[in-house]
């Protein structure tokens, strides 16, 4: 058993507060758990976890006592837990328990317990250490299964036998690969080959439960090292099946397609690395969920994945459904992402033209910036010349939407002819009419269906009254040229010596 003194590290006056209130009370009390890892890690932790020998809730009570009005008591006495909220400061107490389990639950059966207790039925090594706050032995650190020998190891270990801590609780199966990719360590060898014999106990976990998991996974530094242990483990054949079908390759007359979900993981960090929005990282993990269904060998093309963006994008909304993930903005967003992924790359393969990029960006809308880090993460060819290219020519595109944009800011300034002037031209009141001609101007403009000018403009509008029916009451055409060309007369006639006055 590790000995140290962590005193120095327990800055909070909080820690005292709870010693002292435990010392009246004759009890023993302790930091524990996640806070206990944290600390001795470096990493910033917020919730503060106490366990006591006796009643959490009575301890609890004592505190908040001690501390007067400004502490907010929550109880929870089906879970004999307590929380206490001061200021910023959370702290949560529960007394010391020992648990026991059946076959087909997760839920155990709960008894009053020990310190040794406690700390027998945690998760991880890592996470069954105990502080210390009474103050005999304040900021001394229990450590019954050397977890401050597996944080400088970096490795997840459970305390007790992993086959019965697994099969106990299916979900630490779950929280140990979250663990792992959060903090970057390794699952022990004994460990892991838990997981593997136990992955199918993962199936009496809630999806929300699951889900929850996850998300803490796609919201670490590189995603993909959880996902990846999640394929190793077996649990994903249970969890997210479809990624599994993208494992692997298959050859047909020696031509073979690259491995989609090696791939898709290449993806999902890149992505990670330039964003911390955990629904763009989403959209990586599935914007090729379609291929496994759209796979196809052609003799000449060879393997062929049409329109795997569009089933992709259906796929996701079951997907969400199905592993209890927000069906409303979030899916919506990611679908759409996954649907236009493919959209930058075709454009840059073709002639950059304004209109293609007008097109991409009405799509897109206000998730054209996370498109386009979506379709940079999605060029991993090895050939880094091709590589290259791709992305000298996204920032084409990245250029003429910025251009597009201003040229827009303009645009929604001033019309080339404006409400008054089509008033005029057909005799109209301020009516729906004359709205109606000067939004589809300004949107034909902005589809650079036609040139930003007047004459291009008063055609525009002239071809949409016909269609109604309206008549102008002159040509607007024949005005604009005699304008222009009286223009052009003037400017010439400035550029004349002015023959009125003796030269000198």
């Amino acid at each position: 058993m590790n000995t140290m003194n962590l005193s120095k590290k327990l800055k909070s006056k909080s820690f005292r507060l709870v010693g002292e209130a435990a010392d009246a009370m004759q009890r023993e009390c302790y930091v524990v758990g996640g806070y206990v890892r944290d600390l001795i890690i470096g990493r910033h932790s917020k919730d503060i976890d106490f366990v006591t020998v006796g009643s959490g809730i009575e301890l609890a009570t004592k505190v908040g006592e001690n501390i007067g009005p400004r502490a907010h008591l929550a109880v929870y006495r089906n879970y004999g837990t307590a929380q206490l909220h001061f200021g910023k400061t959370e702290l949560e107490f529960v007394g010391a328990r020992r648990e026991s389990y059946s076959r087909d639950s997760r839920n155990p059966i709960v008894e009053d317990g020990t310190l040794d207790d406690d700390l027998a039925r945690r998760d991880f090594t890592i996470n069954a250490m105990a502080i210390s706050v009474n103050a005999d032995t304040f900021g001394e650190l229990i450590d019954r299964y050397d977890g401050l020998g597996d944080i400088e190891r970096r490795i997840i270990r459970t305390p007790l036998d992993p086959d019965i801590t697994f099969s106990d609780d299916p979900l630490r199966m779950m929280r140990a690969i979250r663990f792992a990719t959060q903090l970057d360590f390794d699952i022990e060898p004994e460990t892991f080959a838990a997981l593997n014999r136990n992955a199918a106990r993962i199936e009496i976990i809630s999806g929300e439960r699951i889900k929850d998991e996850l998300m803490k996974i796609m919201a670490s530094p590189r995603p993909s090292k959880g996902w990846y242990l999640l394929l190793r483990s077996g649990l994903l054949d249970f969890i997210f099946p479809e990624l599994v079908r993208m494992k692997g390759v298959e050859v047909v007359h020696g031509r073979a397609h690259k491995d989609n979900f090696v791939h898709t993981m290449t993806v999902l960090d890149s992505v990670a690395a330039a964003s911390e929005n955990v629904w763009l990282r989403w959209a990586a993990l599935l914007h090729d969920i379609g291929k496994p269904v759209t796979k196809h060998f052609d003799d000449e093309r060879g393997w062929t994945f049409h329109n795997h963006n569009f089933i992709g994008a259906k796929m996701v909304k079951s997907i969400f459904r199905r592993m209890k993930l927000p069906q409303g903005s979030e899916l919506t967003y990611v679908s759409k992402l996954v649907e236009l992924h493919m959209r930058p790359i075709a454009l840059v393969e073709d002639e950059v033209t304004d209109s293609a990029v007008r097109r991409l960006a009405n799509y897109a809308e206000a998730d054209l910036e996370d498109l386009m880090v979506l379709a940079r993460a999605d060029i991993t060819s090895k050939d880094e010349a091709r590589k290259a290219r791709y992305l000298a020519n996204f920032d084409l595109v990245e250029e003429k939407f910025r251009d597009i944009f201003a040229k827009d800011a303009e645009l929604n300034r001033k019309n080339p002819v404006n409400g008054n002037e089509i008033m005029e031209l057909f005799g109209l009141p301020q009516s729906p009419e004359v709205g109606y001609f000067t939004k589809s101007l300004k949107q034909a403009i902005k589809d650079c269906e036609i040139e930003d000018t007047r004459i291009a403009a008063f055609e525009y509008v002239l071809a949409l009254a016909r269609e109604k029916g309206i008549e102008p009451l002159f040509d607007p055409i024949e005005r604009e040229k005699e304008v222009e060309a009286a223009a052009e007369s003037g400017a010439a006639d400035k550029s004349q010596p002015d023959k009125s006055q003796p030269d000198e």
